[in-house]
């Protein structure tokens, strides 16, 4: 699967994806780093990429459709998170993505759980 992890998801976090077998790109390595949020969208949508994110902006279905793109995971850190507990969410991430369909979808993985935003259907 291919994705683009935002701006505030480091090298480490590359690296999990890129393990797991994943393309992955970054906003970084873009140069795309301060973009708004409707350009990064943009730029997933022409790459046919999911977003990686912790940012809960892009959790809302009306601005930034997922119909529209790869699909939208946003990372819920706990307070006063560490590089432990981010590792672990998106290793929560990946284990999920192997067995469960993944088809322009909004998840919002937090602690112990996945939300999966449900589509409207046609």
């Amino acid at each position: 699967m291919k994705f683009k992890l935002d701006e505030n998801l480091g090298s480490r976090t590359k690296d999990l994806f890129r393990l797991a077998g994943h393309d992955v790109e970054t906003v970084l390595d873009e140069r795309l780093t301060g973009a708004d949020d409707e350009k990064i969208f943009l730029a997933c949508c022409q790459e046919n990429r999911c977003l990686i994110t912790f940012d809960l902006d892009f959790a809302n279905p009306i601005r930034f459709p997922t119909s529209q793109c790869a699909g939208i995971i946003i990372i819920r850190l706990p307070h006063n998170p560490s590089l432990r507990t981010l590792e672990i969410l998106i290793r929560q991430a990946l284990s999920a993505l192997e067995s469960n369909p993944f088809a322009s979808d909004l998840w919002i993985v937090e602690p112990g759980r996945i939300r999966i935003h449900q589509k409207e259907q046609d």
